[in-house]
């Protein structure tokens, strides 16, 4: 399926082509080898907005992904995700491309949950992971969080679609959060960049890193900067791959707060994948390590998951 603008109420399971799934055994060993790195923020804060044109989606501002693909090549795409995802008509090429490039409906369905059950991200420390276009992050960001780290699987995504949409949405214009339910774009898209006046405060709280979970664990785990656990990780759509479970239960153990909670958003279960929420839940029990709670169910479409997630020996 070709990738589509945000909408949640689209069927937007991730698809493999045939070849993706003939060659998925033998790409099963080359998994979780990404190495991690740390993105650095640029000083002159306009020069990320260059040439981006901004839709809007509950009053969040975000990269319009479509003018990506038309534009985005040679040293701004050095791993060649755009052209990969674009000529193959796929929104997964495993090893290569997780997703970044397109906003998962699921992502909708965690933002619509931290309204309803008033998550309070007010300093707080948060992960964002696999955050893809940082929607979730940057709802934390404007929430007073502490602190607010980006990961995605791909450098490109992080630095020509999650760190525009930060410096887009915390700019001294930048609008709170609006109450809107229906996840379709509130207005028109703008035809020129937002201006980045105000963003460099909102950007010290925060920092962005690429590469496969475990990688980035360890740089974070070994980095010279202190790094605290996290007291909030948020992920959507990260559980279609069973392959990735283990490296995703080991970061979520290593860089959870021990008081610590994970919110993540899911389909049931991803057709053409074989991933989905509750043979996640029951990888988790077999590990016995976290104890999980399912706070909200979403029957619209394909069924949808919010899970709880804490240490069982938390407080």
């Amino acid at each position: 399926k070709s990738r589509e603008t945000a909408d949640p109420a689209a069927d937007s399971s991730p698809k493999l082509t045939a070849a993706e799934h003939r060659d998925e055994a033998a790409s099963k060993k080359k998994l979780c080898v990404k190495a991690a790195k740390e993105h650095s923020i640029p000083e002159d804060l306009n020069k990320i907005l260059e040439n981006k044109v901004m839709e809007t989606v509950l009053d969040l501002s975000y990269v319009k992904l479509s003018v990506v693909e038309m534009t985005c090549s040679g040293d701004a795409d050095s791993e060649g995700i755009v052209a990969k995802s674009v000529s193959s008509h796929s929104d997964l090429i495993p090893g290569v491309y997780e997703g970044g490039l397109k906003i998962w409906e699921c992502t909708f369905d965690l933002m619509d949950y931290f309204s309803e059950a008033e998550i309070e991200f007010t300093n707080k420390t948060v992960l964002d992971l696999g955050c893809g276009a940082g929607l979730l992050g940057i709802v934390a960001l404007r929430g007073e969080a502490a602190r607010v780290h980006f990961q995605d699987y791909n450098s490109t995504v992080i630095d020509e679609i999650t760190l525009p949409n930060v410096v887009a949405n915390c700019s001294s214009e930048g609008r709170r959060m609006g109450s809107g339910k229906d996840g379709k774009a509130s207005k028109r898209p703008s035809k020129k960049p937002r201006k980045a006046e105000g963003s460099a405060d909102v950007l010290d709280r925060c920092r962005f890193f690429s590469g496969e979970w475990s990688q980035v664990s360890q740089l974070l785990l070994n980095s010279n900067k202190p790094c605290s656990k996290y007291d909030i990780i948020l992920t959507s759509e990260t559980i279609y791959n069973p392959d990735y479970y283990s490296a995703l239960h080991d970061t979520l153990a290593q860089l959870l707060d021990r008081n610590g909670c994970v919110y993540l958003a899911s389909k049931v279960h991803y057709f053409g994948v074989g991933g989905g929420v509750y043979l996640f839940k029951k990888f988790i029990e077999e590990k016995n390590v976290f104890r999980t709670s399912m706070v909200k169910t979403i029957d619209q479409g394909l069924q949808r998951c919010i899970m709880e997630i804490t240490f069982k020996n938390s407080c």
